[in-house]
């Protein structure tokens, strides 16, 4: 075994495969920027280019995209407050309010940094303790699926503390929209008024897109946004692009957190970044002393999903390469790009194929040293978006959301359904009413849905299905500590603000 782990590693360092997954790394940084454009649009477009290459070199290149599109994500989260992918919508929340304040570059230094920090761990968990890993998220069901999707929208009780009444309107509006399109269980048509675009759902970019830019263009056209005046102004020293030595002690505890959540959740098919990236941002204030901060620009508010969106995927590469199970639709391509090459990942693949194998998870570990190495280089010229004038960035902006919702499905009706959910979200902004709720449902609702049809059909209508598995009772009892959680914390808030 030590042959092939050294192997893996020699292999994994060749010059050809160390260029492949800097490139990759860039472009997946670029791609993951651009509102509109996912990871798995951007590796589809990448593919065709790796048939004629190694088969190393092309799993290298891919993966760096993979890991460098997570990051990216958050660039535009950050300096826009539009995510480039929907996992970076946590980040938004904190890195956000930290470009208003002037401490763009702070920001981002702080992102990247975690992101490498769950990076890290994710490779630790996909090289040490894979295959156990794996093994037990096998063994999910329905009902455990369930409790767990469940446990990520409880958190939606951790942004509905100024109004519940409103958070929950928000939630429910979700989960609504989710119900359009195709019924999952049966396949008939709901809610879809004759419309052939609708029997497919509403895509779940074109709802972020619209929810997050529209208003962001609609606010840029007000003079009195301190971004850009003279009383906030971009720092780009060199010395602003590195987090505070205070920093890098707050940041601690939110990696770990994140690292830790992201590298479990991205083992569970389906599960994602967006919800490993929420759970990790809810109970690292829930965790933190600084739990105020939070939605204002807290350190931990970015360290904690940045951490969490990196080392899922690393957890998603362990039931990709030891089971054969895609861990999200990134590792479903990833396993097409093998089976091109000849490979079947699995549990043969570090049998017959282990040097490969160990080379697959050393490109994994050099792509986080890139993204690490690529994005503090070019973060200088990133920051300056900020400091771009705004009739040239928000109509750049603007077309790229239009040509983003439209390059999704090559139809305009997602620029429709795009547009819409921007008005919906101006609506709610002047309603004061949340949209986290609403994202939140509208990543987890049809996940939700599934698996507890699912669920109720194979117990015949029988609830206690969720109680008698361990696992699903373990994630509803966590569910039911976030809830009480959320409530207390609300009420104190409540008194603080009442004797203030």
């Amino acid at each position: 075994m030590s042959g092939d782990v050294i192997q893996g590693f020699l292999q994994a360092i060749q010059p050809s495969s160390l260029v492949a997954t800097a490139m990759g790394s860039f472009l997946g940084i670029v791609v993951g920027m651009i509102p509109g454009m996912t990871i798995s649009s951007g590796i589809i477009i990448v593919l065709p280019l790796t048939f004629v290459l190694d088969p190393s070199i092309s799993i290298s290149l891919l993966l760096g995209l993979y890991v460098g599109g997570m990051l990216g994500g958050s660039f535009s989260a950050i300096l826009l407050n539009i995510p480039g992918t929907p996992s970076a919508a946590a980040t938004a929340l904190d890195g956000y309010p930290l470009v208003i304040q002037g401490e763009s570059g702070r920001a981002l230094g702080i992102a990247v940094l975690a992101s490498f920090g769950g990076g890290l761990l994710s490779f630790a968990c996909l090289f040490l303790i894979a295959p156990k890993l794996a093994d037990l998220a096998l063994r999910f069901r329905a009902p455990d699926l369930f409790s767990l999707v469940f446990l990520g929208l409880t958190v939606i009780c951790s942004f509905a503390a100024k109004s519940w009444v409103k958070g929950l309107l928000s939630a429910v509006i979700g989960l609504a929209i989710v119900t359009i399109g195709q019924d999952p269980i049966l396949g008939t048509a709901r809610f879809a008024f004759n419309n052939a675009n609708l029997l497919s759902g509403i895509h779940f970019l074109s709802a972020l897109i619209g929810l997050f830019a529209i208003p962001q263009l609609i606010n840029s056209l007000d003079n009195k946004q301190p971004v850009n005046t003279s009383t906030n102004p971009i720092k780009l020293s060199f010395r602003n692009l590195f987090p505070l030595i205070e920093d890098l002690r707050r940041m601690r505890l939110p990696v770990g957190i994140g690292a830790t959540v992201g590298s479990l959740l991205g083992m569970l098919p389906g599960a994602g970044g967006p919800i490993a990236a929420f759970i990790s941002y809810d109970y690292t204030q829930k965790s933190t002393k600084n739990s105020q901060e939070f939605g204002k620009g807290a350190v931990e508010g970015i360290a904690a999903p940045e951490a969490a969106n990196n080392a899922v995927t690393g957890g998603a590469l362990v039931p990709m390469m030891t089971l054969g199970i895609p861990g999200d639709p990134v590792t479903a391509i990833l396993i097409g790009a093998l089976l091109v090459h000849g490979l079947a990942p699995g549990p043969l693949l570090f049998i017959e194929q282990a040097d490969f194998a160990y080379g697959l998870i050393f490109s994994f570990f050099w792509a986080n040293v890139f993204n690490l190495i690529i994005a503090f280089a070019a973060l200088r010229l990133l920051v300056k978006l900020v400091a771009t004038p705004r009739a040239i960035l928000m109509p750049t902006i603007a077309i790229l959301c239009v040509v983003g919702s439209y390059a999704l499905r090559n139809s305009l009706f997602d620029v429709y359904v795009m547009l819409f959910f921007g008005l919906l979200g101006l609506i709610m902004k002047w309603l004061d009413m949340p949209v986290v709720p609403l994202l939140l449902a509208l990543v987890l609702g049809r996940q939700l849905e599934e698996n507890l049809r699912i669920s109720l059909t194979s117990s015949q209508g029988d609830i206690s299905i969720f109680f008698t598995s361990p696992f699903s009772a373990f994630f509803l009892s966590l569910s039911v500590i976030s809830i009480i959680w959320s409530i207390r914390t609300a009420k104190k808030l409540q008194i603080k603000q009442k004797s203030t």
